[in-house]
């Protein structure tokens, strides 16, 4: 009996994450299942969504200055 219940709700679980990943992908946030994932157990744990937001922002952004300023050296 405890099996059956562990297995629904692994499937509920992954029918959540499903869905996010969809809402994820029509809101363009570029975010795959990994980083999603990440973000939901954050969220979970009491992590700020409108922080984790910013970080996650200025951390593109200084990503894409790296990446911009190794094409010139290059």
């Amino acid at each position: 009996m405890a099996s059956s219940a562990n297995a629904n709700n692994m499937n509920a679980v992954r029918e959540t994450m499903d869905v996010l990943l969809e809402i994820s992908r029509l809101l363009n946030t570029g975010l795959d299942m990994q980083s999603l994932s990440i973000c939901v157990r954050l969220c979970e744990q009491g992590i700020n969504p409108e922080a984790l937001s910013s970080v996650i922002k200025e951390l593109r952004k200084a990503s894409d200055s790296l990446k911009a300023s190794e094409n010139c050296t290059n």
